[in-house]
């Protein structure tokens, strides 16, 4: 079995790995393990886990899971929504650069650049966790009855050629639209739940970003040992 090492943004898409994606890459001898970035490391103490404040937090940590020599891989689930401005190829675009993926894509390049290892496979969520969940918008209705909730999530994904592409606008960003209909969704909870229920299968085939990333992560299977 080979071991791969994802540094995530907080207990969502820790959850997430552990339910929904360790499983799939268990199928192809692959063991998953998700680190949450760790915002804050007090000496001697505590160490304050979840979001992205810099670019330096998640460097060193990917330093330091790089740094674990029986490790096949290292790879990321950071939501492209909320980077900050400091992360490689966050705010320097060239023109041609112009949709979403494009935009995620120069993020990782640029990131696996930084860094140079080619254990590194970056992965930034287009725009964000909660744009998985739109992959099935029927799934809402059982999860919050009577408020035609699937209806009103797959009005919003109709008006986008796939979920990923959903705005990331401060009001508009996937998980502001599922909060405005749904004021008792919470993150670190129901979003595992309902991405379970939705499977992988149904959302790879509706994002073409994140399945490019499962791709990869499959392939480690054939692949040599560095």
């Amino acid at each position: 079995m080979k071991r791969v090492l994802i540094l995530v943004e907080g207990q969502t898409e820790e959850r997430f790995v552990n339910r929904v994606l360790a499983p799939q890459l268990q199928k192809h001898e692959i063991v998953a393990i998700p680190t949450i970035v760790v915002t804050k490391r007090v000496k001697g103490g505590q160490h304050f886990k979840g979001g992205v404040l810099s670019y330096q937090q998640v460097r060193g940590d990917l330093l330091r899971l790089l740094g674990d020599s029986n490790a096949s891989a290292v790879t990321t689930m950071l939501d492209y929504y909320g980077l900050p401005d400091d992360f490689p190829g966050r705010t320097a675009l060239a023109p041609d650069i112009r949709t979403p993926e494009e935009r995620a894509q120069h993020v990782e390049d640029e990131l696996a650049r930084d860094l140079a290892d080619r254990r590194l496979i970056p992965y930034v969520s287009l725009h964000e966790f909660e744009a998985l969940l739109f992959s099935e918008p029927a799934q809402f209705d059982s999860q919050f009855p009577g408020r035609r909730g699937g209806r009103l999530v797959a009005e919003i994904r109709n008006a986008y050629r796939t979920p990923e592409e959903i705005n990331e606008g401060a009001e508009t960003h996937p998980a502001k639209r599922l909060l405005k209909l749904f004021p008792d969704y919470h993150k670190a909870t129901v979003g595992p739940i309902l991405a379970e229920r939705i499977g992988l299968e149904k959302m790879r085939a509706a994002c073409p970003h994140f399945d490019g990333w499962i791709s990869k992560l499959e392939a480690l299977q054939s692949a040599r040992q560095p």
